[in-house]
């Protein structure tokens, strides 16, 4: 909880961070897909949280429980401090836009033993607006290895969007957990967000310290097919090449575009086919 009043502000929560695969283009079509009504609210693969978030700004009080989890550390830590106290966050973050350079930003991202959690979420936050693309990729160690990116003034402190997401994020059940212990049962709605089964040899699936690999993908669908008999409804998001996976009859599946912005080559860019897969 905040230990002094925040501002009022009157704005709708977004998302805090920049995530590749973010969802908020795609918006429209989730929202056309959704199930009409539902308890308790499951996002196990977080990210930017933007579907999360859209939802939240929709919400009477009074509804089911929103619950939010990750296996990504640094992810999963900056959304609990902001839940908390914004105000220190704020704090570190101007101090970082105010120093930030080429060689700060080198500085920065070789801190990897930080022990204050407030620190940790702010260098989080400070790399993710000033790296590559916004691309968070970590290296077999689970140390972030993302070069700096070439914005003339990157948005490292955005004060009234942290401060929108601390109401939003209030009464959130908020955990570093893996997909495969959630707890979702009859009348439930999951989303899915996961790393996508990769289009080529270019892709990457290393959001944190461990891959996501065909395995997997694997126990993705096994879950799902799980959640299906205990009464929970789910949708999926994934890529074109995943629809071999999902080819029991309780999946129904739709093909969306979808924008894709990191890709090596300009001609990777652009807008792909992917699927939204549900049981219902």
């Amino acid at each position: 909880m905040s230990q002094k009043p925040l501002p009022e502000i009157n704005a709708a929560a977004t998302p805090f961070v920049k995530w590749v695969g973010g969802k908020r283009s795609l918006l429209p079509e989730l929202f056309a897909r959704m199930p009409a009504q539902f308890n308790n609210y499951y996002e196990p693969f977080l990210g930017g949280g933007a579907l999360f978030f859209a939802l939240r700004n929709m919400q009477q009080r009074g509804g089911g429980t929103f619950y939010l989890s990750d296996i990504n550390f640094d992810l999963i830590n900056t959304y609990q401090v902001i839940q908390r106290d914004p105000e220190p966050l704020i704090d570190k973050l101007r101090q970082h836009a105010a120093k930030h350079s080429k060689d700060y930003y080198y500085k920065i991202r070789s801190q990897h033993d930080l022990d204050d959690r407030v620190e940790i979420a702010a260098r989080f936050i400070y790399l993710n607006k000033t790296c590559y693309n916004g691309l968070w990729r970590v290296n077999s160690k689970g140390e972030f290895n993302v070069p700096i990116g070439s914005y003339k003034n990157p948005a490292i402190c955005q004060e009234n969007v942290i401060r929108v997401c601390h109401r939003a994020l209030q009464e959130v059940d908020i955990r570093l957990r893996d997909f495969r212990k959630l707890q979702a049962g009859r009348g439930d709605f999951v989303y899915f967000d996961p790393p996508y089964q990769p289009l080529d040899r270019a892709s990457f699936t290393r959001y944190a310290k461990d891959d996501f690999g065909i395995k997997e993908q694997q126990a993705l669908r096994d879950l799902c097919l799980a959640l299906h008999d205990r009464g929970a409804k789910f949708m999926l998001s994934n890529s074109d090449t995943s629809s071999t996976l999902y080819g029991n009859p309780v999946f129904k599946i739709a093909t969306v575009k979808a924008p894709r912005f990191v890709n090596s080559k300009a001609s990777g860019r652009g807008a792909v086919n992917e699927l939204l897969i549900t049981n219902y």
